[in-house]
């Protein structure tokens, strides 16, 4: 629960300071980056982790997790340029990749499947809570004091968990010989890059049909293609493509890279929707947030509890993606001069299914494999999550830059050059008053385009909960039974 506190507060609360970073720093046009390279590294990274962990054990994971987040967070709070920061977040990334499926594999290394989703409800809670704690604190300390306090907040917490594992946490005394997939993981590093870089350029950088777009999405795709070969060949694969035969796993996954997208769509760009649309402050976007974390709180906990009761899960995930649907349909509704309280509503919705859904396919996955595999399927779906929200922030940070140039043509013609967009995520700051309405209605245009794409996102999220098959709970730590390729 502490590791999950210090990740989730991580994620959190750098979304509110997001627009004032990128003002400091001057760097709109590299603003899913921030998020981006903290993605990239901590997507590749868990696979290792779960690997790592099920050969060495948790805690000295755990430990190492901590460590390399730390000295990246420290970093993260000194630096004095975009470029800077977008490096140590990535060094940042490579701890946090670690700590929360490290987490949710720990819970499956204490309970059975049948008293697991009652736990992992817990772990859902904390996760919530910091969501709540994490846009709050992050828009006082931009607010007050400075968006580099976000960063070194994480210290305090970061130390007390870091003597709490080791104090706490029993050590693996076995450990066995074993052969990391450092090729596989380089592979896949490279071949997300590319993929990313072709989102983040195309439309921006370079047109959508230039030859830097299409070779290095080609590349990036060529390169993900050799790291399933790979993996098929490897003796101990950084993903087993055999997890995948399992269809609540394949299930799970395909889930998770949903989840990330809504997760990562949502807290990243309304703040910006809040800060530059509206002209609240940093700490007024992170007090929008707040409802949806709370319905997260709530639905995680009840559905934990229930499913702990019935032995029944399935329910849940098929309610829940249909409530984000609901969310987004009614997030693509607000405009320019919607109310604050028209935000929230979508927010809350959202959060509730949220909130029914995380965890029941963690809990879902894990009970379809043996105790043994627990750690590596934690960490893919952790991984698909992460992937979900690398390439749904980079995507959507392209189109919301795109769209803000047209719109801001379209609307001011000669004038837009007199806009700058790092000012309009203050609030309006140094804009022209005589621009600054139709400025702000320019980014309202933009925004919905963003919000919109999140509608076909969480149609599939349904889709995919409707392919999830009800399994009986293990009520001990026993192998799962065994199944065909479909079951």
């Amino acid at each position: 629960m502490l590791a999950t506190l210090l990740a989730a507060l991580d994620q959190t609360i750098v979304a509110t300071a997001l627009p004032r970073i990128v003002g400091d720093l001057r760097g709109f046009e590299h603003l899913s980056w921030v998020v981006t390279a903290y993605l990239v590294s901590s997507t590749v990274a868990i696979p290792i982790y779960g690997k790592l962990s099920d050969i060495y054990g948790r805690r000295r994971m755990f430990l190492v997790a901590i460590t390399i987040f730390l000295v990246g967070s420290t970093l993260c709070g000194v630096a004095s340029s975009m470029n800077e920061l977008i490096v140590f977040r990535a060094l940042q990334g490579l701890g946090a990749g670690g700590l929360i499926p490290l987490s949710q594999a720990a819970i499956a290394d204490l309970f059975p499947p049948r008293e697991r989703g009652r736990y992992q409800g817990f772990i859902g809670a904390v996760w919530a809570v910091a969501s709540v704690a994490g846009p709050l604190l992050g828009g006082t300390l931009t607010d007050t004091a400075s968006w580099r306090w976000i960063f070194f907040i994480n210290l305090p917490v970061g130390l007390f968990a870091f003597v709490v594992v080791a104090r706490t946490m029993r050590p693996q005394t076995q450990v066995r010989q074993h052969k990391i997939d450092y090729l596989g993981a380089a592979v896949l590093s490279i071949g997300v890059t590319g993929i990313l870089l072709a989102c983040v350029w195309g439309g921006t950088t370079y047109p959508w049909g230039s030859a830097a777009v299409i070779v290095t999405g080609i590349a990036g795709l060529a390169l993900i293609g050799l790291f399933v070969a790979i993996e098929r060949r490897v003796s101990e694969p950084l993903l087993s493509l055999d997890l995948f035969r399992v269809r609540d796993v394949a299930v799970s996954s395909l889930a998770s890279v949903v989840l990330g997208a809504v997760l990562f769509g949502v807290t990243i760009y309304v703040p910006v929707f809040v800060q530059g649309v509206l002209g609240g402050s940093a700490t007024n976007s992170g007090i929008i947030l707040m409802p949806l974390s709370l319905a997260w709180v709530a639905a995680s906990i009840t559905s934990g509890q229930l499913v702990a009761r019935t032995g029944r899960y399935r329910g849940f995930p098929i309610t829940g993606s249909l409530l984000v649907l609901l969310g987004f349909v009614l997030l693509a509704l607000v405009g320019a001069h919607s109310s604050r309280a028209a935000v929230v509503l979508p927010l809350v919705v959202i959060g509730a299914g949220m909130g029914l859904m995380v965890q029941i396919y963690v809990l879902a996955a894990q009970n379809a494999v043996n105790p043994a595999e627990i750690g590596v399927t934690t960490s893919t779906l952790q991984f698909f999550r992460s992937m979900g929200g690398t390439l749904t922030v980079a995507a959507l940070g392209a189109l919301l830059t795109n769209r803000l140039t047209s719109e801001l043509t379209d609307r001011l013609g000669s004038q837009a050059s007199r806009v700058d967009p790092d000012r309009l995520l203050q609030g309006g700051a140094r804009i022209p008053g005589d621009l600054l309405e139709n400025t702000r209605e320019a980014l309202a245009a933009a925004m919905h385009s963003v919000f919109l794409m999140g509608i076909p996102i969480a149609v599939a999220g349904v889709v995919i909960a409707l392919a999830l098959r009800e399994r009986p709970l293990r009520r001990a730590h026993e192998p799962a039974p065994v199944v065909d390729p479909e079951g």
